[in-house]
Order: C-alpha cells, then sequence, then structure tokens
C-alpha cells in the first residue's frame, strides 16, 4: 500500500533552517507529481511546494526563495530544505502525491511539525 513518512521537523529560531524528508514507497514515486503542504495551528492546509516527474519546482510566493524542493527518484525520496524560517512557517508538515491544484492529492503522510520560536 501506499506510505508517505514525514521526518525532520523540530523546533528551530527564526532564521534557522532545517530540511524535511518523505520516504515514499506503494507507487511509481518516479512517476509521480509531489507536494509538501502545511498546516499552521488553527488554520486550513496550505500547499507550500512540488516537483514534477521531470524535475520542475513550484513555490507558493509565501515560500519562494527560502525553500528548495528536491526529490531522489533512486531512494523515493522527497526534501523540503527550509532556510530563513519564520515564525509563521509554524506548522504540521505533510508529504502528498499531486500537484499545486490539488490534482491527484489521494495520499498524504501524518506530517512532521515545524516550530519557528525564539
Amino acid at each position: 500500500q501506499v506510505q508517505l513518512v514525514e521526518s525532520g521537523g523540530g523546533m528551530v529560531q527564526p532564521g534557522g533552517s532545517l530540511r524535511l524528508s518523505c520516504a515514499a514507497s506503494g507507487f511509481t514515486f518516479s512517476r509521480t507529481f509531489m507536494s509538501w503542504v502545511r498546516q499552521a495551528p488553527g488554520k486550513g492546509p496550505e500547499w507550500v511546494s512540488a516537483s514534477n516527474t521531470g524535475g520542475t519546482t513550484y513555490y507558493a510566493d509565501s515560500v519562494k526563495g527560502r525553500f528548495t524542493i528536491s526529490r531522489d527518484n533512486a531512494q523515493n525520496t522527497l526534501y523540503l530544505q527550509m532556510n530563513s524560517l519564520k515564525p509563521e512557517d509554524t506548522a504540521l508538515y505533510y508529504c502528498a502525491t499531486g500537484d499545486y491544484s490539488g490534482n491527484g492529492m489521494n495520499y498524504w503522510g501524518k506530517g512532521t511539525l515545524v516550530t519557528v520560536s525564539s
């Protein structure tokens, strides 16, 4: 069955960095559009970034220039490098199949918590 397992979250001070990972299994990762989605406390889900099968990347305006999505198709792993973190980046970060419009967003991991606080 499809499994998406996120890791790498934690607490960091403003301006710091974290790298999230998502280990995928149960489907053909290299042929799947993948996204990161986050949900801040008390708010709805917010799409953050996506990577298509060809390696083209997409970003929400709120993270553009600070976050970098990448994928290792040989290792079936999706990454999100987050730099210059801000308190408003605090959220539960999910790895999901699908694109920036929500197409194909059928499978989600359980999330990894990122807290940005001094």
